[in-house]
This record gives structure tokens, sequence and C-alpha cells, in this order.
């Protein structure tokens, strides 16, 4: 369980940041700030046009996340503790990214997709 809770604590904000492009019109209709068509239309813009954009910064956000979990909880700080402990790194790096990506996709095609079509912001 607490392997489960580390892996969360250091994808959920990347997943959160990359999946902005369709959840900011979601958070403008749920406080008010915006109608369901101009929210829509945000939607659209943002995920057609900036989509690259938003899945880069997740990217460096899951892999600066990744970086301070390693030095601060595996205590890997110098070059001299990543070429010693290079294949623990590597395995961090790579279950993370897959996991990270898993987690995006069910995120934003599922979670905000189903939230989206009860708002009647798509269908």
């Amino acid at each position: 369980m607490k392997k489960i809770t580390e892996f969360f604590k250091i994808t959920s904000i990347p997943v959160l940041l990359a999946s902005l492009c369709c959840v900011s019109p979601i958070v403008l209709i749920l406080l008010g700030l915006s109608t369901v068509s101009f929210a829509s239309s945000l939607g659209d813009t943002l995920y057609g046009t900036y989509k690259w954009i938003f899945r880069s910064v997740g990217i460096i956000a899951l892999l600066l996340s990744l970086a301070v979990y390693l030095r601060r909880t595996k205590g890997i700080c110098t070059i001299d503790d990543v070429v010693r402990r290079r294949n623990e790194i590597i395995n961090y790096l790579a279950l993370t990214l897959i996991g990270g990506v898993l987690l995006y996709i069910f995120f934003l095609y599922v979670v905000v997709h189903y939230v989206g079509v009860w708002l009647l912001l798509w269908s």
C-alpha cells in the first residue's frame, strides 16, 4: 500500500497539469465563471491546438517530481550515487513513465470525459 501512495504522490500533480486543457473548462463551469458554450469552445481550442504543450509540461513535471522523490526519499544526491544505483533509477523511471501515461489516459479520457458529458460540455 505504501508503494501505491508513493506512486500517486509522484504522478498526481503532473497528470493534473497535463490534463488542464480539458479540466479548465469544467472548473470554469463548476465555479460559475463561464457558460457551457464558451467552455466547450475553450476546451476544443485548448485540446485541439495546444494539447502538446500541456502534455510536454506534464512530462517535464513528472520527471521533476521523480527527481525530487529520488533525491529526498532514496537519498540519490550525487553523480556517484546515480552511477551506483543506475538500474534502480532506470526501473523507477520506466515505472513512473508507464504509470503516469496510463493514469493520464484514464483520467483524461474516462474521468474528465464523463464529467464533461454530465455537464453537457460535449457528447
